[in-house]
């Protein structure tokens, strides 16, 4: 596919595309990002997504992707992570949706201002309690789902999974206990088990600094 990926490595929407292009043995090359340092706000990167933010998958004809589960869905396509039936799909989107507006406003963005963010805990104190009652929330939307079923959207592990593991196996990061959510728990130690994994700090072989 000739594929380049500008990404920050303890981004979790970043690591979540790397999990997939693990996942389905794709090659690519790596852009580090750094968005503490302002590499986001450059005009080189602006002009590839205005919006400044990571990640960003450059295809080789120079198309740009943005938006992390958007390009979840076009390296998914027609592979085994996304479900032929159009309501198994709709259910992994329907997921795919959750973690976009429910799970990473709160567990996301708690993990980064708490633990990536020098001074982020008393930057954003305010906000704090709203991020764990949100955070908890989701975790236990997903505890109701994952008691049911071995993956979050049913049977089998779609994208979905990616796309919420990718936060909620940090949640640790963001004050989160999942002790309380013994289903949750239990998926993160199965998606971690499954093969073709690889954690946070994984790296393809090209890498541009």
């Amino acid at each position: 596919m000739n594929l380049t990926l500008h990404a920050m490595q303890r981004s979790a929407n970043c690591y979540k595309v790397r999990l997939a292009l693990a996942h389905l043995g794709i090659p690519f090359v790596l852009k580090d990002v750094d968005i503490l340092r302002g590499d986001t706000r450059t005009p080189e990167f602006l002009a590839m997504n205005p919006r400044g933010r990571v990640p960003v998958l450059q295809l080789g004809n120079g198309t740009i992707l943005i938006e992390s589960n958007a390009i979840l869905m076009y390296l998914g396509e027609d592979t085994r992570f996304v479900p032929e039936d159009k309501v198994e799909r709709a259910r992994m989107m329907a997921w795919l949706f959750f973690e976009q507006n429910s799970h990473h406003p709160s567990i996301g963005e708690a993990r980064f201002w708490l633990s990536l963010i020098p001074g982020g805990r008393e930057l954003k104190r305010d906000l704090v309690d709203d991020w764990m009652e949100q955070g908890e929330g989701a975790l236990a939307r997903m505890e109701a789902q994952l008691v049911a079923s071995p993956f979050i959207a049913g049977e089998n592990f779609t994208l979905a999974d990616i796309a919420l593991y990718a936060n909620t196996h940090l949640a640790h990061e963001a004050d989160l206990n999942l002790a309380l959510f013994p289903a949750v728990r239990d998926w993160v130690g199965r998606v971690a088990a499954l093969p073709g994994h690889v954690d946070m700090n994984w790296r393809p072989e090209l890498v541009v600094a």
